[in-house]
């Protein structure tokens, strides 16, 4: 039982977190080297490590060389990632987290995260749906992805069926970054176009900009990159939950977080 307690205190989140993101220990590492990453939740690029734990995700993969393999591994590990390459070249490690809610006890909470994602008018919404303005609960799924270099590094990234889904168009270890990094966004099949990306640009010394990105009618945005930087992109969606959803959690709006990490070579 104190191992139990002492699992879910580890996964416990501070309620002002907001960043779900993977952070690899090295982003480049060796073709005989260990991949190894944390599951990290917080805010500014900064939170608390998570330890491995099965219940707490639909999916955990690699994909890399047109192949892929689930990480293994058992409760507690921590680093969450630890375990060989799939193949030499730009590894893909996505993960896809099981549906959380959080509760709003005043309008004002929910509106200051409304207008930091820049969801637009949606108190109009939540009127015309004719919702409480106060005490009401928001549904939100995770789909994280990070890119390590093995070896060579060389490949791209690609689509990995998430439902939601940042893809960079950008190989941070081989690619020339002089002109900057261009990721595109998906939601399904389609790409979201026109809406807001956050870029969070982090030094080696720990020093955190951030900084925000408009997607245009491809779903395609590019931004300024420092060599020897990490980067963390996140955009989200807001919209409404499906009856079954609803019915299952008690939400009235459902949020979907795509988040990429990456390294950038000095």
């Amino acid at each position: 039982m104190r191992i139990l307690a002492l699992l879910f205190s580890l996964l416990a989140v501070p309620a002002t977190a907001h960043e779900f993101w993977l952070e690899p220990t090295a982003y480049q590492i060796a073709a005989d080297g260990t991949l190894e990453a944390h599951i990290v939740n917080g805010q500014n690029f900064a939170g608390t490590n998570q330890v491995f734990f099965p219940q707490r995700f639909e999916h955990f993969a690699i994909i890399a060389g047109g192949t892929g393999a689930s990480v293994r591994g058992r409760a507690g590990d921590r680093p969450a990632l630890n375990q060989a390459p799939v193949a030499q070249g730009l590894n893909v490690i996505a993960y896809q987290a099981r549906n959380a809610t959080v509760d709003y006890a005043t309008w004002e909470k929910f509106q200051n995260f409304v207008d930091h994602k820049d969801f637009g008018d949606v108190l109009t919404r939540q009127r015309e749906r004719e919702l409480p303005e106060s005490n009401f609960k928001e549904v939100y799924s995770r789909y994280s992805k990070t890119l390590i270099g093995v070896g060579s590094a060389a490949g791209t990234d690609h689509r990995v069926g998430l439902e939601t889904e940042l893809v960079a168009l950008t190989n941070p270890y081989t690619d020339d970054l002089d002109n900057g990094f261009t990721v595109q966004l998906f939601y399904h099949q389609d790409v979201r176009a026109n809406v807001q990306i956050e870029v969070f640009d982090k030094a080696p010394d720990g020093t955190v900009e951030v900084s925000y990105f408009q997607t245009n009618d491809e779903g395609i945005a590019t931004f300024p990159i420092t060599g020897g930087n990490s980067y963390m992109v996140d955009a989200v969606m807001l919209r409404e939950p499906s009856d079954e959803l609803q019915e299952q959690t008690g939400a009235v709006w459902e949020t979907l977080w795509a988040n990429l990490t990456f390294g950038t070579p000095e």
